[in-house]
């Protein structure tokens, strides 16, 4: 009988655990919408870029040794797919009583500092974060305007090379947006995010 109890107590905790930080969505979900504060004070969601036929969702961080290590290719996707369209919008993801130099005004100094040319967010609460099912930092999610709403199309990492020394890497998110923009689903709709996990405050 206590193996049965302990059993079942694993079972709802786990439930608990998943109810709390989200699943995942995937391919050919509906993208949650949001109005969080970006590092410049002024509130963004997707309906700040009206002309965007798409967006580059990124849940990164100021401190995860994978988010440093992207943050140059980060730029460079906002900077290339932009004025085509796609939008890179950089979530942050991890609360800052957990880790402190995941702090707004620690933002705020990152993005000054790097001079991103995106807009960096706030999630208070980790609503967001929840919401995607974000789990590391970097996670990205690559999600379409369509008349039906905004639909992701595709989750995981944005290539094959965290260590940013492969001459033939794969490019995951370039490779999704050149078949969006050919009117095509994409080939890979998924991978496996690498990066350090979400942190979250210790519960009481």
């Amino acid at each position: 009988m206590k193996k049965i109890i302990l059993v079942l107590a694993l079972a709802f905790s786990a439930f608990l655990s998943q109810a709390q930080t989200g699943a995942t969505l995937k391919a050919g979900d509906a993208a949650p919408d949001f109005k969080l504060k970006n590092v410049d004070n002024k509130e963004v969601s997707f309906g700040t870029f009206k002309d965007a036929k798409g967006y580059i969702v990124v849940f990164t961080c100021n401190t995860c040794p994978y988010a440093i290590g992207y943050e140059q290719r980060i730029i460079d996707l906002d900077k290339k797919f932009r004025p085509q369209g796609y939008p890179v919008i950089a979530i942050n993801p991890n609360d800052p009583e957990a880790s402190t130099a995941d702090t707004f005004a620690k933002m705020q100094d990152l993005a000054k500092d790097k001079k991103y040319p995106f807009p960096y967010l706030f999630d208070p609460g980790q609503k967001i974060t929840d919401q995607y099912g974000a789990k590391r930092t970097p996670h990205i999610f690559i999600v379409s305007k369509t008349s039906k709403g905004n639909i992701v199309e595709y989750v995981g990492a944005i290539d094959n090379d965290p260590e940013g020394n492969k001459a033939d890497k794969v490019k995951y998110a370039e490779d999704v947006i050149a078949s969006l923009k050919s009117g095509q689903k994409p080939a890979v709709t998924q991978t496996k995010e690498i990066g350090c996990t979400v942190k979250r405050k210790a519960k009481a």
